[in-house]
């Protein structure tokens, strides 16, 4: 069971009567196990404002290489979460995430980031276009699965999805991966055309994340504990 960390705060209404003081809980700290910058910042940017204080292998000296070997996302998440906890001892949030085309059978998925062994995102891309060249079917999503481990063993998961479209050439400049090359109809703009608050607002790690801090809260704030 995860116990929550208090303050005690004594409110000027309690200093007048002679009420116990108030205990407040502090803000959890969660350890991001990813060594990808541009992940970290996506997820700093959505769980800092749920509550969470956050902190980075790099800033803690953490250096940890997880080899993905599930064959789902979940499995993956799940792994990496798993490891960082252990060897952290603090509570660690992992994500596995994937652009799965309809055309293509749902891959690349959880290869997602090795897809054609490609060594860049420029050429994975690439790689995709190519492929998709004269593919008539350019339905594709991004798959987010997010796994919170804690030292204790206890483990959480939470699921985003983006649906999407496959577009013959790349567009914007921001975001990373295939963002250059998905596009949201709903927004008439690639992932990479987005602001990061449009982006946050709409994307399968968003999403994933979002639903994960709730379970998150209650693990930390058991009423029980």
């Amino acid at each position: 069971m995860i116990k929550k960390t208090t303050i005690t705060k004594t409110t000027p209404a309690a200093a007048k009567t002679g009420a116990a003081p108030r205990p407040e809980p502090v803000r959890p700290t969660l350890l991001l196990a990813t060594n990808n910058r541009h992940k970290a910042c996506e997820m700093s940017e959505i769980l800092s404002p749920l509550g969470f204080d956050i902190t980075t292998p790099e800033d803690i000296g953490l250096s940890l290489e997880i080899k993905e070997t599930g064959e789902t996302f979940e499995e993956n998440a799940r792994l990496k979460a798993r490891a960082f906890a252990q060897a952290s001892g603090l509570p660690s949030i992992a994500d596995d995430s994937g652009l799965c085309v309809a055309a293509l059978g749902w891959e690349p998925g959880v290869r997602s980031a090795r897809f054609g062994g490609a060594a860049t995102d420029e050429d994975r891309r690439r790689l995709l276009l190519e492929i998709m060249e004269s593919g008539a079917d350019r339905f594709a999503k991004f798959v987010t699965v997010i796994a919170g481990a804690f030292p204790d063993g206890t483990e959480i998961v939470a699921e985003g999805e983006q649906r999407g479209e496959l577009l013959r050439a790349e567009r914007g400049e921001s975001g990373f991966g295939y963002d250059p090359v998905f596009y949201y109809p709903k927004l008439r703009k690639t992932n990479a055309e987005m602001t990061p608050e449009e982006k946050n607002s709409v994307s399968a790690r968003g999403k994933a994340l979002r639903a994960l801090a709730k379970k998150l809260k209650k693990s930390f704030y058991r009423k029980d504990v």
